[in-house]
């Protein structure tokens, strides 16, 4: 294929510059021409015709003559710079047309392939005026876009050529995890963990780390009066507490090759993710610091424990990017690594595959190192396939052969998650629509019970 064909097949498909005739102008010649053979029918001259043609010629021109300029057109979109997966958003994409001419158009955003879009979008403008239009798009992966261009295609009102623009608009959007759960936790945590039937127990009055002795004031608490103090300086004093220190949560998200299986919406790492963001903001929200890591065959984020609320946008412009690898989890490495990076007690919250875990011996002698330190909690997805199988009737061979299997190995990873527990190490699988609220729950329970 030539330089010269590619260009016009490129034309064609919204892709370059220049003038194309349109459907119009095309049955309005079509139209022409059949005429014109009838009437040749009837001995008219070849004077006559060839006029004919050139009068329709050249009224066409006319039209294209009379049509907006390529340079009278501006453009400007809006784009929201971080854009939730699955959900949907609204892009904007202001048009200013400078001419004295109206113009009908037509164009394509050049947005990614694995956004949600409609091939084209059609309106009109009248002369120096703008536009606005709007349109709907989806974002289905996560990661860092850049959209650079707008391909537009634009007529006069009577619409026999139509010019073609390839415009340079860059834009930058990126995709972040889903954080419908993360919100609705920090609208109301309550509401949130209704169905995991647990309760967030309100901080007792006077208690804390000891601060300083002040003059008592109208609404404190009478049962923090110090009364030694009082009858010293024969003044009504109060001691006055602060906030206990906060904990330590490590959050680890595994990227290996198990956490790319799909499911009903996104695959493991999606959902790990979603939790993952959403115990950071439970955690946050009360005081503790927070650290998360992020490995594969080797250790891909590490962000810094922290606290405060500006440590959740740390963590997810850490790891909104975080892709699946297509190999296997080293989980002696990370553990090796978080023993020379978590010198504090904390609690070591793993979302990964436990069929996966299991298997691995090696992760276990240092596991049983690092409970001595600290608390570890790993929370899985159920494999559905499994549990679909088991529950399915054995109508045939075929099947009972199936279920039995399927049993076998649910079977065979109770009897492992037992000799795990028994030392200490607690393994927790959920169904992926309660994963974040299972996490947060277990998380808000350990806080209760004060084991940090």
């Amino acid at each position: 294929m030539t330089k010269s064909s590619k260009s016009l097949w490129a034309r064609f498909l919204f892709q370059d510059r220049g003038i194309l005739p349109t459907k119009r102008l095309l049955a309005v010649f079509a139209t022409l021409s059949l005429v014109l053979l009838i009437a040749a029918l009837f001995d008219i001259s070849w004077r006559f015709l060839v006029t004919v043609n050139v009068v329709a010629l050249l009224a066409s021109l006319a039209d294209l003559r009379l049509s907006a300029g390529k340079k009278d057109i501006s453009f400007k979109r809006i784009i929201p710079k971080e854009m939730e997966r699955g959900i949907s958003y609204t892009v904007s994409l202001e048009i200013t047309n400078d001419s004295a001419h109206a113009l009908a158009y037509r164009f394509v955003d050049d947005m990614p392939q694995s956004f949600v879009r409609s091939f084209q979008t059609e309106g009109s403008i009248p002369e120096h005026s703008a536009a606005e239009v709007r349109y709907e798009t989806i974002a289905t992966v996560r990661g860092k876009y850049e959209i650079e261009k707008i391909y537009f295609r634009f007529s006069s009102s009577l619409g026999l050529w139509e010019k073609q623009l390839t415009v340079e608009l860059a834009d930058t959007a990126k995709v972040i995890p889903d954080l419908t759960e993360t919100k609705q936790y920090l609208e109301n945590a309550q509401q949130f963990l209704m169905y995991e039937g647990v309760k967030i127990r309100r901080k007792r009055s006077g208690v804390g780390d000891f601060s300083k002795i002040r003059a008592y004031a109208a609404g404190d608490d009478p049962r923090k009066i110090n009364w030694r103090q009082t009858a010293k300086l024969h003044e009504v004093m109060a001691n006055d507490y602060e906030p206990e220190h906060g904990k330590y949560i490590t959050i680890l998200i595994d990227c290996g090759r198990m956490m790319g299986a799909e499911l009903k919406n996104g695959n493991r790492l999606e959902k790990a993710m979603e939790a993952a963001l959403t115990v950071a903001a439970a955690a946050l929200k009360k005081g503790d610091y927070v650290s998360v890591l992020a490995f594969s065959k080797e250790i891909k984020v590490f962000v810094p424990p922290a606290k405060g609320m500006a440590q959740l946008q740390t963590i997810l412009h850490a790891i909104y990017n975080l892709g699946v690898d297509a190999v296997e989890s080293n989980y002696a490495a990370v553990l090796q690594y978080m023993e020379t990076v978590q010198k504090k007690r904390s609690l070591l919250l793993l979302f990964s595959d436990v069929q996966t875990f299991l298997h691995d011996e090696t992760s276990l002698a240092y596991l049983k190192r690092l409970r001595k330190r600290h608390i570890f909690i790993m929370i899985g997805i159920e494999d559905q396939t499994i549990l679909k199988r088991i529950k399915q009737e054995p109508l045939d061979l075929e099947s009972a052969m199936l279920k039995s299997m399927a049993q076998q190995q649910m079977l065979n990873k109770k009897r492992e998650k037992v000799r795990w527990e028994k030392q200490g190490l607690q393994l927790v699988e959920a169904g992926e629509e309660r994963l974040a609220a299972a996490a947060v729950s277990h998380y808000i329970e350990i806080m209760n019970r004060n084991l940090l």
